[in-house]
């Protein structure tokens, strides 16, 4: 099974922070501007990275849920514990998003206390925004407090930050398929020879959501339309639809994700607005989009490091392709795209790879 073909799509990470300013005195007169700025739009400005460890090393601990597949988690904890000793990490998966709504309901009952970082689920982006603390972080980044690439933080929200992006692509069998047969551009989905079962479509379209950004509402629309036409199989998921490609029963996956193809799958990450230890999260978002942090994620839950991360693995992948990518503009929009989407293809229920 080769990959044919790619678009890109964020993952979303989201950080805050408590407390004032030490060091004040030792700030320079920009650092000062920029946290009076800050302040002034409500965020919090730390002058010194200084400031950070010193309330860390208070803290002393951390409870992490993060998206993060278990051994990338368990390597990133190791790893952030190595760095920081006086901190003791405990980290669990949540992923889905039927976690990601318990968890809102539980956020809204004032039930979630005792956890400093969260899975931020693209289906409640905006509702889960809310319960986020406001670090400055793209103003500490530019200024050198905090040393997370820029490209990887939200302009606008400027205390959210993505730790990686998952990237989108077209697989198919090449016993099933000759190369001069695969689709070389969108439309090509759409000729007679693969109408009737002859191409996997999954009914959650992450993917497809991120050419909204390249193409247009209208042009997706008509695309996800022509789509259904073409009576795909429905499925749900990626790893069993792509081990019954593998083994022989289906030839094309129109959009799957290019992890799922090495057999891994991405996840999202943020942080709680009622965090205990907040200044120890802060560290450990920092950390996660560090050099050694992506490079953790690149061995350990493959092809979901940042495309904004120097040398990471999706930062080459991506290097000087044309992508489109679900971004800090559109990101909000990600629930409206998906029904959007789901609704050209007719609702459709997976049925499922089985076997002819």
């Amino acid at each position: 099974m080769r990959i044919f073909k790619m678009a890109a799509l964020l993952a979303i990470l989201e950080l805050w922070a408590l407390g004032s300013i030490a060091f004040a005195a030792a700030a320079s007169p920009d650092l000062l501007n920029a946290k009076k700025e800050a302040e002034a739009k409500g965020y919090t400005f730390i002058t010194a990275h200084d400031e950070i460890l010193a309330k860390a090393k208070d803290e002393r601990r951390l409870r992490v849920l993060s998206s993060l597949q278990p051994d990338a988690l368990k390597e990133m904890a190791k790893a952030f514990m190595q760095k920081y000793p006086f901190i003791d990490v405990h980290a669990e998966e949540s992923t889905g998003t039927e976690a990601a709504q318990r968890l809102l309901l539980g956020l809204e009952a004032g039930m979630v206390r005792d956890w400093d970082t969260f899975n931020l689920s693209a289906d409640f982006y905006d509702q889960l925004a809310p319960h986020t603390r406001k670090f400055d972080i793209l103003g500490m980044a530019k200024h050198g407090v905090l040393s997370i690439p820029t490209g990887m933080i939200d302009p606008h929200n400027r205390n959210i930050i993505a730790w990686g992006s998952s990237v989108s692509a077209i697989a198919y069998n090449r016993t099933l398929i000759p190369l001069d047969k695969v689709p070389n551009k969108w439309e090509d989905f759409l000729k007679p020879e693969f109408k009737g079962r002859k191409l996997l479509v999954d009914i959650r379209p992450t993917g497809m959501v991120s050419l909204v950004q390249a193409m247009g509402e209208q042009w997706v629309i008509n695309y996800a339309r022509g789509l259904k036409e073409q009576e795909p199989i429905w499925v749900r998921g990626h790893s069993r639809s792509l081990t019954a490609m593998v083994a022989g029963e289906y030839g094309l996956f129109q959009l799957t994700n290019y992890n799922s193809c090495m057999r891994r799958l991405v996840g999202t990450e943020a942080v709680f607005s009622p965090a205990p230890r907040p200044y120890a999260a802060l560290l450990w978002l920092e950390f996660q989009a560090s050099p050694e942090g992506q490079k953790i994620i690149d061995e350990h839950d493959m092809l979901t490091s940042s495309m904004y991360a120097p040398g990471s693995a999706v930062e080459e992948l991506t290097r000087e392709k044309k992508v489109s990518v679900n971004d800090w503009d559109t990101y909000s929009l990600t629930s409206k795209w998906m029904k959007m989407i789901i609704e050209a293809f007719g609702f459709p229920r997976a049925a499922g790879p089985k076997k002819k």
